[in-house]
């Protein structure tokens, strides 16, 4: 799952938590300041990535840093059965941290995985791949995927030919779900740059149940999840403690 947000102060997304997955997000424009029960807090701007390990249990808040229009992409990668109740785990990058590279008029940001002989730093225990290309007017972009994985693009700006050149061009704001194969081209035909951001994750083959921000396995572990949080145990004890925000 993915949100497109935007968010201007006084609204924002108090606590709030999460078990059984990991939320990758990455700033557009401006800023926003998470702080957790356990104590943790930072604040990531335009180019910056948390990606925060839920595992047993996060109550957090995400809270716009400043004023105006705060905007970024949050992505929800699912985690296996048997690391759904890890501890919970950062790992954030600075925009100026994110490895880049460029060809014949593609540039891309390597959030995770890896692109043109560059490999992201980031530890993804769901092996994924989350590159941000800028493509300029007329440049295209050929990059392999492993053939087993699911795969979606999402255009940030102008728009795009996916898959063969003579499909209809998509748009901002839309998303082009890739179908079985091992790579995805792109093409930019416009005079205007193209910036997408091109997902794709291995899949684990579970079942998958969820109830609003858990993601687990059954029926009878949301349940269980429940149950955790409202009596503040296994994963949730710091809850009792106060708020993070």
């Amino acid at each position: 799952m993915m949100d497109d947000f935007s968010v201007s102060p006084p609204a924002g997304f108090p606590d709030h938590p999460h078990r059984g997955f990991e939320t990758v997000t990455y700033m557009i424009q401006g800023g926003i300041t998470h702080q957790d029960f356990a104590g943790h807090k930072g604040t990531i701007h335009t180019g910056d990535v948390q990606w925060m390990t839920a595992g047993r249990g996060i109550i957090h808040s995400e809270m716009p840093a400043g004023e105006g229009v705060h905007k970024g992409l949050q992505l929800w990668i699912n985690l296996s059965s048997q690391e759904k109740m890890i501890e919970p785990r950062y790992q954030e990058l600075l925009s100026e941290d994110i490895p880049s590279a460029e060809q014949d008029g593609a540039e891309v940001r390597v959030i995770a995985g890896e692109s043109m002989g560059v490999r992201s730093p980031v530890y993804t225990r769901t092996p994924t791949m989350y590159l941000d290309f800028s493509l300029r007017p007329r440049a295209q972009v050929h990059q392999h995927i492993p053939e087993s994985w699911n795969a979606f693009a999402y255009i940030i700006e102008g728009e795009g030919v996916f898959g063969y050149q003579n499909k209809t061009p998509i748009s901002a704001n839309h998303v082009v779900v890739l179908g079985p194969g091992d790579g995805a081209s792109v093409w930019n035909k416009s005079s205007k740059p193209l910036r997408f951001v091109l997902i794709a994750g291995q899949p684990l083959n579970e079942p998958v149940v969820q109830y609003g921000p858990f993601v687990m396995n059954t029926q009878a572990e949301i349940d269980q999840t429940i149950e955790d949080y409202h009596y503040s145990k296994n994963g949730f004890e710091m809850a009792k403690h106060g708020r993070s925000h």
